[in-house]
C-alpha cells in the first residue's frame, strides 16, 4: 500500500451534473471550507486482469419477516381471508381477526367460524357460517361481515380494477343473494357487486370492483340477504394491476423495486422460517401449527395450501409459495436459490431432530423439489408444475440445506445425507452449506472445518454488525483459501438504516468484489419491511399500504448491483493515517433476562493505584442507571438486579477517561435465562465493551464491542453460567489489549487495534461497454482529494460518466423524503492521470471508456 501523497502530475477534473440540474459545474479539486481535504491516491493497472465476477454475484434474500408476504409483496388485500388465524400464531389473534359484523336495514344474524365436516377441504379447515334472519329476498336489509385489510385498511386507487373472489355454499333452495361492497365509512369506493350463491356444495364466485375514488382505509363488506345459512371461505380481493399482471400475483411497486436492483439470484424462503418449529408434515386434523417451511405445503391451488404460524409472530397463508418464488425469479432474470430445512433448528431453538424416517422423508421432499423445478412434464412433480401454468422447467442450479444452525456437528451429519442423495441423483446441482449465525467464534470455526474437510462447494455466511466492523473488515476474504469452499454471503447488514450504515456496507462491498474468486454470491438482508409492523431493522425496502421506498442501503446496493462489471481490474489505494489510543472508559454491570447479584467491585490502575471500590455497604449512590431498565437495589450487602425478564439493565460507575486498569468483582446468577454482563471502556450507552457470560440462552460467552449502539463480537468461548454459584471476574485493560480471567484462570484475550479505514475502492471492467468502473467510498466527514493513475499512455476517453450518492451520515430515507438518491454527472478532462475530490460521506462510481 502506498502512503498518502500530494497530487502530482495530471489534470484536475470538473464534474458537470446532468438531468434536471443544468450546467452546474463543481470544482472537485477544491475542498469545502468546512473540512480539510485529505490526500489519497489510486493506481490502476488497466492491462491487468483480476478475478472474474459472476453474473450472479449480487442477489436478494427474501424472507417473510416484517410482514413481507401477506400484507406486503403478496398482493392479497384481505387479511385472514380463510379465517385461519389462531392464538398459536399470535396471542392477539382469533379466527375473526380483521373481520367485524355488519348489517343494514332490519337484517340480523350470527357470524361464527366453524371447523367441521362442512369445510372447504382438509387443508383449509375453517370457514365462516352466516345464519341469516332476514326476509325472503333481502330487500329488508342484509347481514354479513367486513374486512379491514392490513394496517389502516384496504387502499384503492380511482379507476383501478380489483378482482374479488369467494368460495360459498347455501342451504337455501333458491339461492342466497350476496352483496360485495368496498367502502370507507359512508363513502362508497366502488359500485357494489351482486352475486347469487346457489347450491349446498362449495363453488367459487368471482367479480370485479372498479374504484370510483381513491381511499386508504377501505373495508370490504360481504353481506347476504334473506334467511337460511350461507357459508363463506377464501374471501379475496386482488388488484388487477399486479406485477406482470399475474393472477395470485405480487404487489407491483414492491416487485418493481426489487427487479430494479437487477439481482443475480433470489434466495428464499428463509431464514428462520426454514429451520424453526416442528419438522413434521401437515397431518389433519391434529397438525402441528408451528412447522418449518416445507415446500409441498405451498404449491397447488391456493385454497388447498396449508396454513402455518410464522416464526416472526403472525400467520402465513402460503399464498406466496414455491411456484410463485420460482416464477418471480424467472421474471426478474434471477437464479432461484431455495433453502430447505436440515432437521436441526436454529434461531434460538437449537434442537436436533433424531428421527431417521423423518430425515429420509425430508431428503425425498428435496429431491421432489428439484423435480418440481426441473423435471419434464411426464414426471409427477413436473406435471404438477405444468398444471400450475409453467410446463417449461425453471432451471434450478443451486440449493441450500439449513440456515444458521448453532449445532454444527449435528447439522453437518444431516447435511451430508442430503448432499449425498442430491449429488447421486442430480450431480449438476450445487448444494450449499452454512457456517452458523455469526462471523466468527467456536460455531463458525467448527462449521468451516467440517465444510473444508468434506470439500463442500459453497458455504453460506451470515452476520449483522456495526458500521465500524464493516469498515475494519474490508480485507476479511483476502486470506481465504482459494482452493477451499466458495463463500455465499447470504445475509449481512450494518445495524441501522442511516446513510452511515450504507457507507460502511459499501466500503465492505469493495472487498467482496476484490475477492470475487472466493465470494461468489452476496445478499443484503432483510429485503422488505412494513413500516407499521416490523420485527427487524435495518431493512432494504420499506412500505406501507400505498407507498414504498428504498433505504439508503437500497440505493447503495442498487448502485453496486447495476454496475458490477465482468472482472476485477488490479488497483491499489493509499489509506487514511490511523489515529489510535488506549481503550478508555468507565465500568458497568448489566443483565439480560436474568436476575444477578454483584459485589466487591474494584478498579485499580496499572501501577496499583485504587481508582474505585464498592462493597455496597453504603448503598448504590455511586452507580448511574444508564439503561433505565431493571430493578436494582442493595440486598444483603450486594448489588442485585432482581427483574429476571428485563433486558440490558446497564448501570455504570467511574470515569470515562480511565485507561490501563484492572476491574475485579464477584457475580452470582440468581435466576433467569442467561448470565452476567460486565462492562468496561464505557463511554456512553451506545459505546462500550462488555463481557457477556452465559449469553444467548446461556449457550455461549463473548466479548462484544458496541459502537454507535451496534455490537460486534471480538472473542467467543462456550462458557455457560450456573445459578447460585459466585464467580470471580477480572478484566485487565492495557492499551488496546484486554485479558479476561474467570475464577483466577485466563479465559481469553484480544487486541482491538483494527483500523476502521473510511477510504475504500475497487475497479472492475465492463466488457460489453469497454469501460473501467472505478468505485470509491469515502465514509468520512472530509472530502478526499485523490490522484487517479490509470497507467502511462492509457487509452481513455476524455469524458466519463459519474454516479454519486452523498449525504448527511445520519440521513434516513422515508416515505416523504429520500435525501439519499443517486446523482448523475459527466467528468471532463480525463487523462491517464487526473485528480478528483470525492465528496465527504459519499459513494462514487466512475465509468471511464477505454480504447
Amino acid at each position: 500500500m502506498q502512503g498518502p501523497r500530494r497530487p502530482g502530475r495530471g489534470l484536475a477534473v470538473a464534474a458537470v451534473l446532468t438531468g434536471l440540474t443544468a450546467a452546474l459545474v463543481v470544482a472537485p479539486t477544491e475542498a469545502p471550507a468546512a473540512a480539510e481535504a485529505a490526500d489519497y491516491s489510486i493506481d490502476v493497472d488497466p492491462a491487468g486482469t483480476g478475478p472474474a465476477i459472476d453474473d450472479s454475484m449480487y442477489g436478494v434474500f427474501y424472507e417473510d419477516i416484517n410482514h413481507a408476504a401477506d400484507g406486503g409483496l403478496y398482493a392479497e388485500l384481505v387479511q385472514n381471508r380463510s379465517f385461519e388465524y389462531d392464538r398459536v400464531d399470535n396471542r392477539a389473534y382469533t379466527p375473526l381477526t380483521a373481520w367485524s359484523e355488519t348489517a343494514s336495514g332490519a337484517a340480523t344474524g350470527t357470524a361464527r367460524v366453524v371447523d367441521d365436516a362442512g369445510r372447504l377441504n382438509e387443508r383449509n379447515r375453517r370457514y365462516l357460517r352466516l345464519d341469516l334472519n332476514g326476509d325472503g329476498d333481502g330487500s329488508g336489509g342484509r347481514f354479513g361481515i367486513a374486512n379491514s385489510g392490513y394496517n389502516a385498511g384496504i387502499a384503492v386507487q380511482a379507476g383501478k380494477k380489483y378482482d374479488f373472489s369467494v368460495w360459498a355454499r347455501t342451504d337455501r333452495a333458491g339461492g342466497t343473494p350476496l352483496s360485495v361492497e368496498l367502502r370507507d365509512g359512508s363513502t362508497q369506493l366502488a359500485k357494489p357487486l351482486r352475486i347469487t350463491a346457489r347450491g349446498d356444495r362449495w363453488a367459487k364466485y368471482t367479480g370485479t370492483l372498479t374504484a370510483r375514488t381513491t381511499g386508504e382505509a377501505g373495508r370490504l363488506a360481504v353481506t347476504a340477504g334473506g334467511s337460511g345459512t350461507v357459508r363463506l371461505d377464501m374471501v379475496s380481493l386482488f388488484p388487477r394491476d399486479t406485477y406482470k399482471g399475474r393472477p395470485n400475483g405480487l404487489r407491483k411497486d414492491l416487485a418493481e423495486k426489487i427487479a430494479a436492483l437487477k439481482p443475480g439470484f433470489l434466495r428464499f424462503p428463509g431464514g428462520c422460517l426454514v429451520n424453526t418449529g416442528s419438522h413434521e408434515a401437515y397431518e389433519a386434523p391434529n397438525f402441528e401449527r408451528k412447522r418449518s417451511y416445507q415446500w409441498k405445503d405451498t404449491v397447488g391451488p391456493v385454497e388447498e395450501r396449508a396454513v402455518n404460524a410464522n416464526f416472526w409472530g403472525y400467520n402465513q397463508t402460503y399464498g406466496l409459495g414455491y411456484y410463485e418464488y420460482f416464477q418471480y425469479a424467472e421474471d426478474i432474470g434471477a437464479m432461484a436459490l431455495p433453502v430447505v430445512p436440515a432437521l436441526v433448528t436454529g434461531c434460538g431453538e437449537n434442537k436436533a431432530t433424531d428421527d431417521p424416517a423423518l430425515l429420509r422423508r425430508h431428503i425425498q421432499d428435496t429431491l421432489d423439489l428439484i423435480e418440481f423445478a426441473n423435471g419434464p412434464v411426464s414426471s409427477p412433480w413436473g406435471k404438477k408444475r405444468a398444471r400450475m401454468g409453467h410446463p417449461r422447467p425453471f432451471g434450478l442450479t443451486h440449493l441450500e440445506v439449513g440456515n444458521e444452525e448453532n449445532l454444527p456437528d449435528e447439522f453437518f451429519a444431516r447435511f451430508t445425507e442430503f448432499r449425498k442423495a442430491i449429488e447421486a441423483k442430480y450431480p449438476d446441482i450445487t448444494v450449499i452449506s452454512n457456517s452458523g449465525p455469526d462471523d466468527s467464534g467456536t460455531i463458525f470455526d467448527r462449521a468451516w472445518q467440517l465444510n473444508r474437510d468434506a470439500d463442500v462447494a459453497m458455504v453460506d455466511e451470515h452476520y449483522y454488525n456495526s458500521p465500524q466492523w464493516f469498515l475494519e473488515n474490508n480485507d476479511r476474504y483476502d486470506a481465504y483459501d482459494r482452493k477451499g469452499p466458495k463463500v455465499f454471503l447470504g445475509e449481512y447488514a450494518s445495524l441501522d438504516n442511516r446513510f452511515s450504515n450504507a457507507l460502511a456496507e459499501a466500503a465492505f462491498m469493495t472487498g467482496l468484489e476484490r475477492n470475487a474468486d472466493v465470494v461468489k454470491l452476496a445478499s443484503y438482508a432483510p429485503l422488505l419491511a412494513d413500516t407499521n409492523d416490523a420485527q427487524w431493522r435495518p431493512d432494504m425496502i420499506w412500505f406501507d399500504n400505498t407507498d414504498s421506498w428504498g433505504s439508503a442501503s437500497y440505493e447503495t446496493q442498487k448502485l453496486f448491483m447495476n454496475n458490477v462489471g465482468d472482472e476485477v481490474v488490479p488497483s491499489r489505494a493509499s489509506g487514511t493515517p490511523a489515529v489510535s489510543g488506549p481503550i478508555t472508559g468507565a465500568v458497568g454491570l448489566s443483565t439480560w433476562a436474568t436476575a444477578a447479584a454483584y459485589d466487591d467491585v474494584r478498579v485499580t490502575s496499572a501501577d496499583g493505584e485504587s481508582l474505585f471500590t464498592d462493597d455496597f455497604s453504603g448503598g448504590d449512590s455511586r452507580w448511574t442507571k444508564a439503561a433505565g431498565t431493571g430493578s436494582w437495589s442493595v440486598q444483603d450487602g450486594a448489588y442485585v438486579q432482581s427483574d429476571a425478564a428485563a433486558e440490558n439493565t446497564l448501570v455504570t460507575a467511574g470515569d470515562a477517561a480511565w485507561h490501563d486498569y484492572d476491574l475485579k468483582l464477584k457475580a452470582t446468577k440468581k435466576s433467569g435465562k442467561e448470565g452476567f454482563l460486565v462492562a468496561f471502556g464505557v463511554k456512553d450507552t451506545g459505546n462500550y465493551y462488555w463481557w457477556n457470560l452465559g449469553g444467548w440462552g446461556n449457550t455461549r460467552s463473548v466479548v462484544e464491542k458496541a459502537a454507535g449502539g451496534a455490537k460486534q463480537t471480538l472473542i467467543e468461548r462456550g462458557t455457560t453460567i450456573e445459578s447460585g454459584r459466585t464467580y470471580d471476574i477480572e478484566v485487565k485493560v492495557r492499551g488496546r489489549q484486554v485479558t479476561l480471567f474467570l475464577d483466577g484462570k485466563e479465559w481469553g484475550s484480544f487486541t482491538d487495534d483494527k483500523t476502521a479505514e473510511p477510504f475504500r475502492q475497487v475497479v472492475t471492467r465492463d466488457k460489453a461497454t469497454g469501460e473501467l468502473i472505478v468505485k470509491v467510498v469515502n465514509a468520512q466527514d472530509a472530502p478526499a482529494r485523490t490522484e487517479i493513475d490509470l497507467g502511462r499512455h492509457a487509452d481513455v476517453a476524455s469524458k466519463a460518466r459519474l454516479t454519486t450518492l452523498q449525504g448527511d451520515p445520519d440521513a434516513v430515507n422515508t416515505s416523504t423524503d429520500q435525501p439519499i438518491r443517486p446523482r448523475s454527472s459527466t467528468l471532463e478532462g480525463i487523462d491517464d492521470t487526473f485528480t478528483y475530490t470525492f465528496p465527504a460521506n459519499s459513494v462514487t462510481f466512475m465509468r471511464i471508456k477505454t480504447g
